[in-house]
């Protein structure tokens, strides 16, 4: 149920802009989807789905802010909004600490800390190769640079690499 009310602050916060919606829910989907793969313990699938949702809470204000939605403004700007979001949704401040972390974080590849900052990560490529058009090749050194679950690098070869 808070994943779901999460899901609809979040469309009503990007109203008008149906690519970031659309981008969000399927980093959603396939955070969802690894995590379960990956047989992760409920509270920390709790914590993947609602990274993955507010992950790029931060674009709005970096666009406002700084003309760009470069991911080091995200990382900058987003933390600020998402800890509003989740503890009006109900977080406490133990997963609201956590998710901002990662908000904070998730363009940053070399801070990986934990299976939830890991299965970000790996959705959100899952998500930026094909809205980014990126090559084979280049899908193929995402996948030896950063990918680390088998379900995800399963994935990754199933829809990009075969």
């Amino acid at each position: 149920k808070m994943i779901t009310e999460l899901i609809n602050k979040m469309i009503e916060y990007e109203t008008g802009c149906p690519q970031r919606t659309n981008h969000f829910l399927k980093v959603w989907a396939f955070a969802k989807l690894i995590a379960e793969n990956e047989n992760i313990d409920s509270k920390t699938k709790f914590i993947i789905e609602s990274v993955a949702v507010i992950h790029d809470i931060g674009i709005k204000p970096s666009l406002e802010k700084y003309n760009s939605s470069a991911g080091h403004y995200q990382q900058i700007e987003g933390p600020v909004v998402a800890e509003k979001f989740l503890r009006e949704s109900g977080y406490g401040t133990e997963l609201i600490d956590r998710i901002c972390f990662l908000v904070a974080n998730h363009h940053t590849y070399d801070k990986v800390d934990g299976i939830d900052y890991q299965i970000l990560i790996e959705a959100d490529f899952l998500v930026n190769i094909f809205e980014n058009g990126l090559s084979k090749e280049r899908a193929g050194h995402i996948k030896e640079s950063y990918f680390k679950t088998k379900s995800a690098k399963k994935l990754l070869d199933k829809l990009y690499l075969k």
